[in-house]
């Protein structure tokens, strides 16, 4: 039997667990593959009144999969209120993400979806990472700068090469080496999750209209075009740098499989409005899959019934596809 996915719930008090349990309403008509949450049952009880199985182990998960949402349960976040975050709920979540972590590295579990936690809770609890992104990869002995965060719609694939940091930081964090190294991750990634056999990567410009051959910026000549030189000589095929206005339209995504942008929004605007409800965060360079929904804990939602799961929904059949497609590379 194919082992299940593991998921953790996030924050309790976010709508992680509602959509948790929609997905899994869902799985039938979007044909997800068997998966199992992580964490307090009682916050999926509070916001849903549909069939959960406490589960011990993962056997018990596989075969309840059809009639129950399997919850495999951690220490209780002590008083579950939905929109109301509390330092109890934090513990909670990063229980949660470090069990299902552990799960999807012994191979227990087949891969790790993670649903979205408050950062600003968990460092109350003295968590130190950026984000569950640089948490799983520690946890995976994979150094933060090596794992490289994708966020995939149907329609578009985009790669932040500096993700959060100031806007006026980002000429300066941008080198040569830098996206050379993040180029090369995301090929492997594509070749891995995703089955392209020769990924193409374009490359977004720092500056409007690319710099315009250096009359209104130069770090397109003195450093994208550089690295874009390097990963063609490797054999990557990497073309640009391209004006970021006329790079995201339809057109021009059906002759790429992933862009590479400089800077966070540069990213995540085009990304989160073609695909707002569908986006999905993959963690390419990680000897796991490791995929989440591309949105927050929207406490302001939680408890409401009014949370919309398709991101949630698309995680998780994006994490059982990668890791189909990373099994089937192994056995050839």
């Amino acid at each position: 039997m194919t082992a299940p996915l593991a998921v953790s719930i996030g924050d309790p008090a976010g709508i992680g667990p509602e959509i948790i349990a929609k997905a899994w309403a869902a799985r039938d008509a979007a044909e997800l593959p068997a998966f199992f949450a992580v964490g307090d049952a009682r916050a999926i009880e509070r916001v849903w009144n549909g069939p959960i199985a406490k589960i011990d182990d993962l056997d018990s998960a596989s075969n309840a999969f059809r009639d129950a949402l399997p919850v495999l349960t951690v220490e209780d976040a002590g008083e579950i209120t939905p929109g109301y975050p509390d330092v109890e709920g934090a513990r909670c979540a990063l229980q949660s993400l470090e069990l299902a972590a552990g799960l999807a590295r012994s191979g227990a579990a087949r891969a790790l979806v993670t649903g979205p936690v408050s950062k600003a809770q968990l460092y109350e609890i003295g968590f130190t990472h950026p984000g569950q992104t640089e948490f799983v990869a520690e946890r995976c002995g994979v150094a933060p700068e090596n794992a490289v965060m994708m966020l995939a719609g149907p329609t578009l694939r985009v790669v932040p090469m500096t993700t959060h940091v100031p806007l006026a930081q980002v000429s300066s964090l941008l080198s040569i080496e830098l996206i050379v190294a993040k180029a090369q991750v995301t090929a492997r990634g594509l070749k891995r999750n995703f089955g392209i056999t020769k990924p193409r990567l374009a490359f977004a410009g720092f500056n409007p209209h690319a710099g315009e051959s250096g009359a209104i910026g130069r770090e397109e000549i003195e450093i994208i075009e550089p690295a874009i030189a390097q990963l063609r000589e490797e054999g990557i095929d990497a073309v640009g740098p391209f004006a970021a206005d006329t790079l995201f339209h339809a057109r021009a995504r059906a002759n790429y499989d992933a862009v590479m942008c400089c800077y966070h929004d540069q990213a995540l605007v085009p990304l989160k409005t073609l695909h707002f409800d569908e986006g999905v965060n993959i963690t390419l360079g990680l000897p796991i899959v490791r995929t989440s929904p591309d949105h927050g804990t929207a406490f302001n939602l939680a408890g409401e019934n009014r949370a919309e799961p398709g991101a949630m929904i698309a995680a998780i059949r994006m994490a059982g596809e990668a890791a189909s497609q990373r099994a089937a590379c192994a056995i050839s």
